[in-house]
């Protein structure tokens, strides 16, 4: 019944903007008001504006409500963009390939955990390894759109600037290149799948978002040795993933 009814709100809402009734820039009424506007509890007309938001119709604005503004797609070019960050000049960091130089914020958290299963056979350790992970959660436009995890081994990194939460200039891989273990060659591995509960909360997904794309990308230096794992997690409805192949 609350779906129903949150589709109801996200139907009416979604007219008014193709119609042009509501136009760019225009407030949406508050959760509230759009509660009791229709008879339902703040969560249901919440789950309606947060349908519109993965559709790309409005944007979110911390403390201010719902806006009409279509939210350009991130392109993500997974073949150069790597390359691009690396040799654009000094202090880049590899999401400024993607959406420079639109509003990014980042939430970063970094600790020593032991490698599970999958976290050792990528980084050719043993299981329960201290190893060391840099979780992050990215902000495009003050909406969350990714989350990722990075985990390296803890004989590389250990006591340096890797392990601080701001790497400094040119980010993570920098850092890696400064301890002779710049990445040369990357290999990423995409599936798309429903978001799990905890990741529809932080990546403040509706209820009927259906798919983010989850992404393993593993970094090998010069001498084959795999010195990072990432995790990422994106919003499929916030992103496009280009490709370009020599024929």
């Amino acid at each position: 019944m609350a779906g129903s009814e949150a589709r109801r709100i996200a139907d009416d809402l979604r007219a008014a903007i193709l119609r042009g009734q509501l136009t760019d820039g225009d407030r949406l009424p508050s959760q509230a008001e759009l509660a009791r506007q229709y008879g339902v509890t703040n969560d249901v007309a919440r789950q309606a504006i947060l349908t519109l938001r993965a559709e790309r119709l409005i944007v979110s604005r911390g403390g201010r409500g719902a806006f009409v503004s279509r939210f350009p797609l991130i392109v993500r070019s997974s073949t150069d963009r790597l390359t691009r960050a690396k040799t654009r000049g000094p202090g880049r960091a590899v999401q400024d390939a993607d959406t420079e130089p639109r509003p990014r914020a980042v939430d970063v958290v970094v600790e020593e955990v032991r490698a599970d299963e999958f976290v050792a056979r990528a980084l050719d350790v043993e299981p329960g390894t201290w190893v060391l992970s840099r979780s992050r959660r990215f902000v495009v436009d003050e909406r969350p759109v990714q989350l990722a995890r990075s985990y390296l081994p803890l004989d590389i990194v250990r006591g340096t600037a890797a392990t601080y939460t701001d790497t400094g200039a040119g980010g993570l891989y920098a850092r890696l290149a400064d301890l002779g273990h710049a990445p040369t060659r990357f290999v990423e591995r995409i599936t798309a799948r429903a978001p799990y509960p905890d990741e529809r909360a932080r990546l403040e997904l509706a209820a009927t978002a259906e798919l983010v794309f989850e992404v393993h990308r593993t970094a090998f230096d010069r001498a084959k040795r795999c010195v990072e794992l990432n995790v990422m997690v994106l919003d499929a409805a916030a992103y496009e993933l280009e490709y370009q192949f020599s024929a």
